[in-house]
Parts: C-alpha cells; structure tokens; sequence
C-alpha cells in the first residue's frame, strides 16, 4: 500500500489538548463531556470545528489549526480553553490537565459512545478501560516525505528530555506510584503504543502498515498510537509522548523544543548530513528512566552510552536550538524550559502540595485547576 503523505509547509506547528473536566467540590472526574460539547454547538446545530470528545466522557480536546509559530498555536488552544470554561459557567465543574488524575478510578468512567471507541475497548479490556491519562500532541509539518523517517528516528534520542520536562503523572488511583510518569508506562499497554519500531525509510513504513491492516490489528493508520509516529493526513511527524501539561508556559516551552527539534534535524538532511540515532535498547531504558526519575533522570546521550543529568542536557540543548528558535520565532517559549527545570515540573508539584496537605490528593487536585487557570507563580 501507497501511503500518500499530504503537502505540508516545513516546521508549521499544531498543538491537541487532552485536558480533564472535574467536580469543583470533591475533584473527582465528571463524565459530562457529551453535554460541554452540546453546549458549544453553533447555532445551526453544528459541532464544534475543533473542541471534541476522547475516548472517555470526562475529556475534551482541544486541537488548534496550522500556526507559523509556536505562540499563535498556544493561543490557538488557549482560546478553546476559554470557550470551554464559558460552557461549563453554570455548573460546579473545573477543567484540569496532567498525565492522570490522582484518585479517580477507572470504573467509575463512561466510554464515549463511538463505534471505533467501543471497538477498543472490547479488544483492549481491562488496559483499555484504565486508559485515565491526558496529553498533549504536537504536529509539526514536513515538506518531504523522505525526511518523515530519518526525523522520526532522530527524535527518538530525546523522549527522556520530553518526558521528564512533561511528566505529571505521580498518582494513580489514589496510590503514589514512585514514577514521574505513569501515564506513559500505562498507555504503553495499548497493542500498537509505545515506542515506534526501528524503521530505515517511508516504504517500511508502508510495509509495517499493510502488516497490520492484512491482520486485522489496525483498520486506519491513526490506529497505530506510537510515542512519534508519521501523521500522512496532516503531512506532519506527531509527538505523543508527552504527559499532559496544566499551564500554557510548559505547552509552549515543550512545543517550541520539539518544533525547533525537528526544524534543526530538518536543515541537517537538507545539508546532507545524518540525523543521528541511537539503538533501540537505549531508547528504551531512556523512556523508562524519565518515567521513573523525571528531571532527575540521568539519561544516555548517544549511540557511545555516553550519560549525564537530563536537565543538564536540556540546557545544553536550548543553548543549540536557540539560533533556530529565534529563527521560528519561539525563543521566549524555548526559554521557558529553564523555568520547568527551575520551577519544578508537574509531577514535582503535584508531589510538593500532596505532602503539604498531609497526604490530601483533591487538593493536588485544586492546585491543578488553579494552575490551568492562573499559570505558574500565580
């Protein structure tokens, strides 16, 4: 099978949302998501061109267009956010986002009724049914396709950085897991999540595909749910592996390193050089470094197991892709990675207010609507 891959402007970005709707007495989930979605129907009946539903009631999404720049993508959703808070004005509802709620149990959700929804959930059961997890999506556009792969495996080299700086997912289920990032061990589960497979090029892209749809794994490519996977629809490489984040500082900051990520690997294939990579096994341990450890998280560097602390190399790194984020016009969110390192990422927060309130998890909880409703230092 020909896999087309649509034309797309180099380095534009987009940004989805996955953020979470709870009761503003107790904190727990609300699965009311079918009723905000109604509510921001325009006024011939149409649904929202760009807030929708997932896979459970208690989440909407917000998805923005095409953006030059990282900071209009960021008011892009910013905005949706604001529409969402205006349709929830009436009832005692909070919108928060993190890689998982602390205490809300996965019994109590209700699936949103959509065939390709239940179709998971019947061959996924018990895994699928704990799929309590939020994140954010970031598309940036290629221009060729034959870049798609080589960027692909070169980003694989920095998931600890976008794990660590994102994770936000220290509770599950009331318990204190030890990791900075539950989510992505848990959606990991899911048949075709995880990391992507060690692929040489677009045509065994293609091959891997046709694999699985002559099985039956998968009926549509958006069914392949991997931490970075090829977008062909939207002719961009989708960056999935990231917790959800509770404030528009850490969603530009995270998007502006991978828009300039892939911008500068971008001019590296355009100059004929290599992307480099590393082996698929230290890639592995990495990702489960960051979910343990987070910013603490000594991670290795290259394909010589060389290793430091990660924040050490996200500093570095921003001192890199500082030339090409002034050239994409997102330096100041680039910056706004020295905040995360400095400030705490979320999961250090959540963790921070658990222990300040003795242990108390709807105030981490309160902490987070307050934090996507005031920012950080608020």
């Amino acid at each position: 099978m020909s896999l087309e891959f649509a034309r797309s402007a180099r380095s534009t970005v987009g940004i989805e949302w996955e953020v979470a709707l709870v009761d503003r007495a107790t904190g727990d989930l609300v699965n009311i998501a079918d009723e905000v979605l109604d509510a921001l129907r325009g006024p011939d009946g149409s649904a929202h061109p760009t807030i929708t539903g997932e896979l459970l009631l208690n989440t909407v999404e917000l998805v923005s267009g095409v953006h030059d720049t990282v900071g209009h993508a960021v008011a892009d959703v910013a905005g949706q956010l604001g529409e969402v808070r205006r349709a929830l004005a009436e009832r005692e509802v909070d919108v928060i986002c993190s890689g998982s709620h602390p205490f809300a149990q996965w019994f109590d959700q209700i699936v949103t009724d959509k065939a390709r929804y239940h179709k998971l959930i019947d061959r996924t059961r018990w895994w699928g049914r704990n799929m309590m997890i939020w994140g954010i999506h970031v598309h940036v556009g290629i221009e060729d396709k034959a870049k798609v792969i080589p960027i692909m495996n070169g980003l694989l080299t920095y998931v600890p950085h976008l794990q660590a700086l994102s994770a936000s997912s220290p509770f599950w289920a009331g318990v204190d897991t030890g990791y900075a990032s539950n989510r992505s061990l848990m959606f990991q589960q899911l048949p075709t999540a995880g990391l992507p497979w060690d692929l040489p090029d677009w045509e065994a892209w293609e091959r891997y595909v046709d694999d699985l749809a002559a099985t039956g794994i998968i009926e549509d490519v958006t069914e392949v749910r991997w931490d970075i996977r090829p977008s062909p629809r939207w002719g961009t490489i989708e960056i999935r592996v990231c917790d959800g984040v509770s404030t528009t500082v850490e969603l530009g900051a995270i998007a502006a390193f991978i828009q300039c990520l892939v911008e500068w690997m971008s001019t590296r294939l355009d100059a004929g050089e290599d992307v480099p990579r590393m082996q698929p096994w230290f890639v592995r341990e990495n990702k489960w470094r960051a979910a343990r450890y987070g910013l603490g998280a000594e991670i290795i560097l290259d394909a010589a197991g060389a290793e430091c602390l990660v924040t050490d190399d996200v500093r570095r790194l921003i001192e890199t892709l500082s030339p090409t984020a002034e050239r994409l016009g997102c330096l100041p969110e680039l910056l706004g990675l020295h905040r995360i390192i400095d400030d705490g990422a979320s999961y250090q927060r959540q963790l921070a207010i658990a222990a300040l309130a003795d242990g108390s998890l709807p105030a981490v909880v309160a902490a987070l609507s307050h934090e996507l409703a005031q920012g950080l230092g608020s």
